[in-house]
This record gives structure tokens, C-alpha cells and sequence, in this order.
């Protein structure tokens, strides 16, 4: 069996592709390699390398600059999700397309529902909905994987920029009421080929288990990182608000994805965020231990 995953370079698809099961074999696509948001490029990719299924994992994610550049996110995570889709539809493939926790508002007292009514806030929640709904429209077979939080060893993401600054010995100031859930790219990776293998379709919610806000995030990164030798003394973590750190693009302030659909269907819950967190610094010392024994 054949997978084409797009946003090769890229944390979930390098994952993904380290998790596939017994009998794939996965072509990973950069953005240099393919652009989504060029049609005949992704019709000439999918007729070419002839996949099984088909995972969208590039997407414009630049939360801020998604205000300043509307049109590139636009192209992207909604132009690109739907020329993708109606290729998997004309060439066989079935689309997996991932999503985000950023389709809400944030404004709910519980956790959201996959029938929930999206509200996004700015400019890429709202284009990555559209791509949603491109998506279904084009394939009606799609599986549809909303996610939060994610992060890994690879790549820009929360758990990469704490801990170079943790690093540098700066005081680390951290927004305390953004509450979302925590969730490594490698248990995404490996809960998104159970649902494939699984033949789901619709739209799904998939975190790790547990729910912490930024500044709780922040806290385990530098009390697990200390613990596994990554960091030489604890940082200061400061508490702030929202309103003290002022940016371009609206964030949720609640944005824990309710997953209970995703456990039912595959007869198991997602680990703690905090387990996976651990393993995933665990894996890093690991790799930094190997690496310092080669020597230069």
C-alpha cells in the first residue's frame, strides 16, 4: 500500500511517515517539492506516484502573519486542501486532512465536540474551516482531523522555542490563560493511521489526554528538560496574561478539543500529554547522548 504525504518536512509528516504501519510505504512532499496550492502540480503528483491514501499535513500555520497575508493562507489551507481532495477523489486516494483546535473561539465551558459550531477568531482558523469543508465537498469519504497544541523534536513549535530560550538562561514569560491540551506529533501520527486503518471518514478530534494552559505547558517543559539532562538549571517560568503579550491574530482561550468520538472508535484513550511529553525529551537527551559519544 502507497501514501503520499504532503508537508514533508514538517513535524506531523515526518511522524507519520516514522509510524506507518507493516506493508506502506510513504512519499513525503515538501513544499519545495510540492506546492498544494498549484493544482496541476498536485494533480500531476497524485497521477504520478498513484497513493493509497493521501495525507494533508502542510498547511500556512503562521498564526500572526495569516493577518498580514491573507491570500497566501488562503491559497494554502483552503486552494490547497481542495485541489488535494478532488485528486484523491479522480485518482483513487483516500484524504486525510488535518485540522485545527483554531476552527472555535474559544468562548465554550466545556471541551468542543467534532458537531460543535465552529466560530474561528481570525484569518487562519477560518481558512483552515474552509478547508474543511472543501474537503468533504470534494471527497465525501474524507477523514477530517482536528488537533491542538502540537509539537516534537523537529521544526518551530512550543516545545522547540521553550527550550532555546530555557537554554539561554532568559527568564521565560508565558501566558497563563490559554488552556488547550498538549499533543505530540508522534501520538497524533500514530492515532491518525489507526483511524485510516480503522476506514473512518467525517471529522474527528485527536489531542493527548489532559488538559494545561500555556504557562502549565511551559513548567513540565523545564521540570522534564532539567530531569533529562537537556537543561543545566532551572529557568525561571513567569506567569502572564493574554493582554500582556499583544499579538496580530486572536487566540482561543479555551481550546480543549473534546476526543471521547476518537477513543470509542478505536477502543482506547490517548495517553497523558505529560507522558508524552516526557518521552519525547527522553528521546531527545537519548539522540544528544549519541551524538556528543560520536564526537565532532
Amino acid at each position: 500500500m502507497k501514501a503520499l504525504a504532503t508537508g514533508g518536512d514538517g513535524q506531523l509528516a515526518r511522524a507519520w511517515a516514522a509510524a506507518a504501519p507493516a506493508g506502506w510505504t510513504v512519499t513525503s512532499l515538501s513544499r519545495q517539492r510540492l506546492d498544494i496550492g498549484d493544482e496541476a502540480a498536485v494533480s500531476a503528483a497524485v497521477a504520478r506516484l498513484g497513493p493509497d491514501v493521501i495525507l494533508n499535513a502542510a498547511a500556512f500555520t503562521a498564526v500572526d502573519r495569516a493577518e498580514r497575508e491573507p491570500e497566501e493562507a488562503w491559497r494554502v489551507n483552503r486552494d490547497g486542501a481542495t485541489h488535494l481532495a478532488r485528486a484523491g477523489a479522480e485518482f483513487g486516494a483516500r484524504v486525510t486532512h488535518i485540522s485545527t483546535d483554531f476552527v472555535f473561539d474559544g468562548r465554550s465551558g466545556r471541551a468542543y465536540r467534532p458537531d460543535d459550531r465552529p466560530s474561528p477568531l481570525g484569518v487562519y482558523g477560518a481558512s483552515k474551516l474552509a478547508g474543511e469543508t472543501a474537503v468533504l465537498a470534494a471527497a465525501p469519504g474524507a477523514l477530517i482531523v482536528r488537533t491542538a497544541w502540537l509539537y516534537s523534536r523537529h521544526g518551530a513549535n512550543f516545545l522547540t522555542a521553550m527550550l532555546r530560550l530555557m537554554g539561554q538562561g532568559a527568564e521565560v514569560r508565558v501566558v497563563a490563560d490559554q488552556i488547550g491540551s498538549p499533543t505530540a506529533a508522534a501520538s497524533l501520527a500514530d492515532t491518525v493511521w489507526k483511524l485510516i486503518e480503522a476506514d473512518a471518514s467525517g471529522v474527528f478530534h485527536v489531542t493527548d489526554a489532559g488538559v494545561a494552559s500555556r504557562y502549565d505547558f511551559a513548567l513540565a517543559i523545564a521540570e522534564e528538560a532539567l530531569s533529562a539532562g537537556l537543561l543545566s538549571q532551572a529557568p525561571r517560568v513567569v506567569p502572564i496574561t493574554t493582554g500582556e503579550r499583544p499579538t496580530s491574530a486572536a487566540r482561543p482561550a479555551f481550546s480543549v478539543l473534546d476526543s471521547t468520538q476518537t477513543w470509542k472508535e478505536l477502543g482506547h484513550a490517548a495517553p497523558h500529554w505529560r507522558q508524552s511529553l516526557r518521552r519525547v525529551l527522553a528521546a531527545m537527551s537519548a539522540l544528544e547522548g549519541a551524538a556528543r559519544r560520536r564526537g565532532p
